[in-house]
């Protein structure tokens, strides 16, 4: 069994988001191609935005640190430490409005690519990057 500290992972990403040119880290801790789930955290210096992008697969994002607001079509909504979000399967953005953590949680098909947008501007084609920092 595996066990993985989300807690240091928050803070030691979002370290890393404060001190990169583009204000954000990103690593997978659990799954990939062979799995599916996907679980990613993601950490955002305050201000970040990750553009509009589509993800058709179901998925969640729990607040690990910080402040964010995840704006769909229709609605915003802001989530602190603790909170767990439903990701809209339309198109979306996520702006930390302070420095934060996210643990990302995207339903995959297995034999299908696991295509994740976390990037601005990235569309539903963007292709995962593992350690993005």
């Amino acid at each position: 069994m595996d066990t993985t500290s989300l807690a240091e992972t928050a803070r030691s990403h979002i370290e890393r988001a404060k001190a990169s040119a583009h204000g954000r880290s990103a690593h997978t801790v659990h799954g990939g191609h062979d799995h599916v789930l996907r679980q990613t955290v993601i950490a955002l210096r305050a201000g970040e935005t990750l553009e509009e992008h589509d993800s058709t697969r179901e998925a969640t994002l729990q607040v690990l640190a910080g402040w964010v607001r995840l704006t769909g079509a229709t609605q915003a909504v802001e989530a602190v430490a603790g909170d767990l979000l439903t990701v809209p399967a339309e198109a979306h953005t996520l702006h930390a409005i302070a420095d934060s953590a996210v643990l990302l949680t995207v339903g995959l098909v297995l034999g299908t690519p696991g295509r994740v947008a976390v990037a601005g501007n990235a569309g539903p084609d963007y292709s995962w990057q593992e350690d993005w920092n």
